[in-house]
């Protein structure tokens, strides 16, 4: 496989497997156009075109030459400067590394980790808060990150894998719309009735048995093992976490729990506070299971893949 073909791959299914539908993503890519279209020349050298056939600013390829074939890749949840030099010396012992692929996004891709954001409100829509309301509680949150990751020194990785000459790439939210998909069918088809049958539920798969084995979830952090599920949302994609003061709508919407990968202070006790179940089902864990899950419908079974940084690599297929 060709670095762009791994890529264009998991947009595609990144598209597929999103959960505001496809048509919304089209939408989207269609008003991407339009915004670039109706700017000045003076600014269009500054607007990223992959946004004309990529929804998602935190999957990219941030260096090396994409008609680069691709027989053995180091793939992990975060891939940084360490990882970059791991794959030098994995060379230098012989298993020399084509591409470093990485979960979480670096460079440019961790720059712009906001911009995905705004699909989080179509989410929204789709469980019974009215876009207005969503896009309104959205919007300060965006700010707020955005404004986080202004003096974040984004290029470091990348620049070790530049003077190493590795190729990089980031997937984030393609594989993330990959384990919300299989979780919330998982959900939908089952119907759990207690948190208790979600922790059951997670434990049955493999990435969730190995993170409870190391003490790393899946866990009730708001709620307890007998309270009832009500309508359970899978709460997974989107950049980064959302706004705290959605709960209060998605109480009234009818979610009674939510299963999510991370959960902030904040966001726990406005979940109590309007008596929303939530289950941690895990960080690395549930990164692990979305890379794993695109990954069998990507990739090539002739190439190599050394699983390092977080990851395991768990083959459906």
């Amino acid at each position: 496989m060709k670095i762009k073909d791994i890529y264009e791959k998991a947009v595609k299914r990144g598209i597929e497997l999103d959960p505001r539908g496809k048509d919304e993503v089209l939408k989207e890519l269609e008003n991407a156009k339009k915004d670039f279209e109706e700017l000045k020349e003076a600014k269009k050298k500054y607007f990223d075109k992959e946004k004309l056939t990529n929804p998602y600013a935190d999957t990219r390829v941030l260096y090396g030459d994409i008609d680069k074939d691709v027989k053995r890749m180091l793939i992990g949840i975060d891939m940084e400067v360490g990882e970059v030099v791991l794959a030098d010396r994995l060379k230098e012992r012989g298993k020399p590394i084509d591409l470093i692929l990485s979960h979480h996004p670096e460079g440019r891709a961790l720059a712009a980790l906001y911009e995905v954001m705004g699909m989080q409100s179509g989410i929204l829509l789709k469980y019974g808060v009215p876009i207005n309301i969503a896009e309104d509680l959205m919007q300060e949150r965006i700010k707020e990150v955005e404004r986080r990751m202004l003096p974040v020194n984004h290029t470091r990785a990348i620049d070790a894998a530049k003077l190493l000459d590795i190729p990089f790439m980031c997937i984030h939210t393609p594989t993330d719309n990959a384990v919300t998909s299989f979780l919330q069918k998982l959900f939908d088809d089952k119907k759990p009735e207690r948190v208790s049958d979600i922790i059951d539920m997670l434990r049955d798969i493999p990435e969730y048995e190995n993170a409870a084995n190391e003490k790393a979830g899946p866990k009730i952090v708001v709620g307890s093992e007998k309270r009832k599920t009500g309508k359970v949302f899978v709460d997974m994609t989107g950049g980064t976490g959302g706004s705290k003061d959605i709960f209060e709508k998605l109480s009234i919407a009818g979610v009674g729990t939510i299963v999510g990968m991370h959960i902030g202070e904040d966001h726990k006790k406005e979940a109590e506070k309007h008596h929303v179940n939530v289950v941690i089902a895990g960080h690395m864990s549930s990164d692990t299971l979305g890379i794993n899950l695109l990954l069998d419908d990507i990739m090539a079974k002739d190439v190599d893949i050394i699983a390092t940084s977080g990851f395991k690599r768990i083959s459906r297929k």
